[in-house]
């Protein structure tokens, strides 16, 4: 047993570690994005060419970018860009998908499968390609990319969803609601929906991750946010052509990009320890 204890310590500390350290990491997006309602360095959408190209500076604390924008103003608008997409798009997904995953879980069955079926069916399909596709028929748009990123997302919900309710429809508690005559959708919400939303909770901070990604790609390919809306990923396409001559202007956003994604991630890798009661049994 001692030589157990310090294993279980580490277990412990890592978890914590990881909870900590994304959420200090979307705190400071967050963070930024607040503010960016309230306050900028500068005006994002100000072109001045007689700063063009500039590097950091007491006034401009990030420099400019070719059309002599401010960077730190972009970054901290295209973080509340950022989160607007996320936001939305994991919302439409838990919405959508918990319900499908509960539904199919609980009933089980021919229509269970056939729900599950339909499930697989749109994951084939990837955020990007329903993006593109989504693009190509209603335009390029901040609300395209959400409904895109949003019903490709659907199905990770629905999976783990379903997961979790058919977990909970076995316990003892279920059982004697059911001999007590409760309906399903008064089970559902007075025991399933409780029980799963643990799970639910790290499948959001993990798609919000996959969400930001998505949305940076997007606006890249010219089918995310329309100029000129500050984006991360499009502050990433337009240096494209100058990284030889300043690679800053490509640094700033990917490193925006990547702390938000890896805080999300963290976040989620903390967030599941804590809810995995078979962890939580071995510490």
């Amino acid at each position: 047993m001692a030589t157990l204890t310090p294993v279980r310590g580490r277990t412990r500390s890592t978890s914590s570690a990881s909870l900590v350290v994304g959420a200090v990491l979307v705190g400071l997006v967050v963070l930024a994005a607040l503010v960016s309602f309230v306050w900028t360095p500068h005006d994002p959408l100000l072109v001045d060419a007689s700063v063009r190209l500039l590097g950091p500076t007491g006034e401009h604390v990030l420099g400019t970018d070719k059309f002599g924008r401010d960077l730190a103003s972009q970054l901290m608008v295209g973080a509340r860009t950022t989160l607007y997409v996320g936001i939305v798009a994991v919302g439409i997904a838990a919405l959508v998908g918990t319900p499908l995953g509960i539904l199919a879980g609980m009933v089980g069955g021919w229509p269970g499968e056939l729900v599950m079926r339909a499930n697989d069916l749109v994951l084939a399909f990837p955020a990007l390609l329903l993006a593109i596709m989504f693009g190509a028929v209603y335009g390029a748009s901040t609300l395209t990319a959400m409904v895109a990123i949003g019903i490709a997302t659907v199905p990770a919900f629905a999976r783990i969803a379903r997961s979790g309710t058919m977990q909970v429809m076995s316990t003892e508690y279920v059982l004697a609601a059911r001999a007590a005559g409760r309906s399903r959708p008064h089970i559902a919400v007075r025991h399933v929906l409780p029980n799963i939303a643990g799970l639910v909770i790290v499948q959001s901070s993990v798609s919000f991750a996959i969400a930001v990604l998505a949305e940076a790609a997007l606006s890249f390919l010219g089918f995310g946010t329309s100029p000129p809306t500050p984006s991360w990923g499009r502050m990433l396409q337009e240096s494209q052509e100058l990284l030889a001559v300043d690679a800053r202007l490509a640094l700033v956003p990917g490193a925006a990009i990547a702390i938000a994604v890896l805080g999300f991630n963290l976040l989620g890798d903390g967030l599941r320890d804590r809810f995995d009661p078979r962890l939580e049994a071995r510490r």
